[in-house]
């Protein structure tokens, strides 16, 4: 398929914008983690087989780095989430790094990475940097700080069953699959599916000043309060250099499940565990990465109808449901 040209949010230089031929559309965003890595690894295997990431990596990149003989090498975070970008520079200078991969933010605390700094690094040695911004095309500015990128339409709204990939033309790359005539797609996605997610990130970008602006004020309402009304919780993440949308925070001494569970009976939806694996039940590989409570955490992601209602409507259920949950494990009054 002839695919639409993309444009994204603007940055410094040529901000997020790439060529029609610089832009494939993937079946996920997963597919198109997965297939950045392995394309571009291949592509560049007389260089090495490094792949360098953070520690806070959604878990398909994470995979994907030691997946057919690559070898991961990964950068710690500090407690906000935030990768140095000192020590992530220094790791993918070093001989033998075939690629580099750092998230635009966080999808799980909303803490943004410091990717312009990283990507200098990376260009004057020769190191492509894949960048994930799954988390935050749609929600706020991508700069043009990139050699391969990938945006995840499901997050700003659209229907499921496509994900979008950009390699710049410069970047080295090897289709990891049979010969095709869609070489890093085989097969091809659904047509509609994909100009339904171009057409749905020309309507949000169209109000993203105004939905920042409101987002933010919600968000901090609720990092305000739940701290002044719940005792023993961690809010996580960075306060200020943050997504909009998202706030996670962990309670001592609760279960996240059962926490769901008293939450969802008065009304209210929100996530606990990894955001990236939400399919399992394990602690979040995020959080304990930053070296904070990873049981009782509870994620909440502001979509464009959350009302300041609904979040004083949180707000007011939300300690008597921790308190129940503690009463029910016995640990009230620790």
């Amino acid at each position: 398929m002839r695919q639409p040209c993309w444009r994204g949010a603007r940055g410094r230089g040529r901000g997020a914008r790439a060529r029609t031929e610089e832009v494939v559309f993937t079946p996920s965003h997963t597919a198109s983690l997965h297939t950045a890595i392995a394309a571009v690894s291949s592509g560049r295997r007389r260089t090495g087989a490094r792949v360098v990431v953070s520690a806070v990596e959604r878990a398909a990149v994470l995979h994907a780095a030691v997946h057919g003989g690559l070898e991961r090498h990964v950068v710690d975070v500090d407690r906000s989430g935030r990768v140095d970008a000192r020590a992530m520079s220094a790791a993918l200078a070093r001989p033998g790094t075939a690629l580099a991969a750092l998230q635009h933010a966080n999808g799980e605390v909303g803490t943004l990475q410091p990717v312009e700094a990283v990507h200098d690094v990376a260009r004057a040695a020769d190191v492509p940097l894949l960048v994930d911004a799954g988390a935050s095309l749609g929600h706020v500015p991508v700069a043009g700080a990139w050699d391969v990128l990938a945006g995840d339409p499901a997050d700003w709204g659209a229907a499921p069953g496509v994900g979008v990939l950009a390699l710049r033309s410069r970047v080295r790359r090897r289709s990891p699959f049979p010969e095709d005539p869609d070489p890093l797609v085989p097969g091809g996605v659904s047509v509609p599916a994909a100009f339904s997610a171009a057409v749905g990130l020309q309507a949000v970008l169209a109000d993203l000043e105004a939905q920042d602006a409101r987002r933010r004020a919600l968000v901090d309402r609720v990092r305000t309060a739940v701290a002044a009304t719940v005792p023993d919780v961690e809010v996580v993440g960075d306060p200020v250099d943050r997504l909009p949308h998202v706030v996670t925070f962990s309670f001592l001494y609760v279960d996240g499940e059962a926490l769901l569970t008293e939450l969802d009976r008065a009304g209210v939806a929100v996530g606990s565990g990894s955001a990236c694996t939400s399919g399992t039940l394990e602690p979040s590989h995020v959080l304990a990465a930053m070296e904070v409570l990873t049981h009782g955490n509870v994620r909440i992601a502001l979509d464009r109808s959350t009302t300041a209602d609904d979040v004083e409507h949180l707000l007011a259920v939300l300690p008597g449901a921790v308190a129940r949950v503690r009463a029910a494990l016995g640990v009230e009054g620790l």
